[in-house]
């Protein structure tokens, strides 16, 4: 299956989806593409009270199987500005301070203005002060330097800056001959690539899943509660999101991983059983790992409340939530996996 993937298609997705900025609750104009890509399809779309969305495929039985990725990504607000005219953040999402120090941002008004900026903490310079090297990277010790001519409050203020005005971190993309993708927010713009490379597949080859496929977009995933609403009749429920890499993970970043375990507990151990036998069927690069430290818009349905089955696999994505990078081989090993798995008939 994985020779019949539109590579060329999942890839120029994947490029559009990282260069719109979409840190949480902002995620207005990459929802807007994902919805023509799936009008392009032949696939519904349903926007949500929420700001996600619901594609639905029809299969040969209207019982459903859900999958979810999130197009939300890490983030900050502009929490105050400060005398100075410099800005004082407040982070979106779970990252450490250090992995966005001498980082590119855009701060988006609420009128539509865009204005650049640099995040840097509070000592920049070590020839200026003299904790540059030992000021603790936290929240209180970083600030944005706009790339206008501001020198006060007052003045920053005239640019139509005020608090609540949504960051995003400049992704740095690069996609390279060799197949490696580095890049911010991987986490989770590689997953929403994967399914709609699944769509495309389905829909170019005519295919019918023995089952309705409905894939649930998410739009706050990073900060919990992404998929915590799912359609009432899904029962059984598929994340696919980073896979993580590193300590004593097995996952490299031409794998798709199948996660059995996370912050929140087990996954389901038929689903996870199932699309470990499906890899190896498939002769799949794959690997098995727990995630100590992770939780997926599965658990947060389950959370949520929802009454389903669930599971979570993705690309394998080194230095997560800091400047990520994937190779392509990844994105295909999970589309294969997601196809093998949802044209399987129920219950085999």
């Amino acid at each position: 299956m994985i020779d019949q993937i539109n590579r060329a298609y999942v890839l120029n997705l994947l490029q559009r989806l990282l260069s719109i900025p979409s840190p949480s609750g902002y995620c207005r104009q990459a929802m807007n593409l994902l919805e023509q890509e799936a009008g392009k399809l032949g696939v519904s779309f349903e926007s949500l009270p929420k700001g996600g969305g619901v594609l639905t495929l029809p299969g040969q039985s209207d019982e459903p199987i859900g999958l979810t990725a999130h197009v939300d990504t890490l983030g900050a607000m502009v929490r105050s500005i400060k005398a100075s005219g410099r800005i004082r953040l407040s982070s979106i999402g779970g990252f450490a301070m250090n992995s966005i120090e001498g980082e590119y941002c855009t701060v988006h008004t609420r009128e539509g203005r865009e204005y650049s900026g640099t995040i840097l903490t509070t000592s920049p310079s070590v020839h200026v002060y003299p904790d540059a090297r030992d000021l603790k990277r936290e929240e209180a010790n970083m600030e944005i330097r706009l790339d206008e001519k501001v020198g006060s409050k007052a003045e920053t203020e005239a640019l139509g800056i005020r608090p609540g005005d949504y960051i995003s971190f400049d992704p740095r993309t690069r996609f390279l001959p060799n197949g490696w993708i580095k890049s911010r927010h991987l986490d989770d713009k590689a997953g929403v690539a994967c399914l709609f490379g699944l769509l495309e597949w389905l829909s170019v080859n005519q295919k019918l899943p023995p089952r309705t496929v409905k894939i649930i977009l998410s739009v706050y995933e990073e900060v919990g509660h992404g998929s915590s609403y799912i359609p009432e009749d899904i029962r059984e429920f598929i994340a696919v999101d980073m896979g993580a890499i590193g300590d004593d993970l097995t996952c490299t970043e031409q794998d798709v991983s199948i996660c059995a375990k996370d912050s929140t507990g087990p996954y389901d151990y038929d689903m996870t059983t199932k699309l470990i036998r499906l890899a190896e069927r498939e002769r799949l690069n794959f690997a098995v790992d727990l995630y100590p430290f992770y939780g997926s818009d599965a658990s947060a349905a389950l959370r949520g409340g929802s009454n389903i089955k669930a599971a979570l696999i993705g690309p394998g994505v080194q230095a997560s939530h800091a400047v990520e990078r994937t190779h392509e081989k990844a994105l295909w090993n999970t589309i294969a996996l997601l196809a093998a798995y949802i044209m399987e008939q129920p219950g085999s």
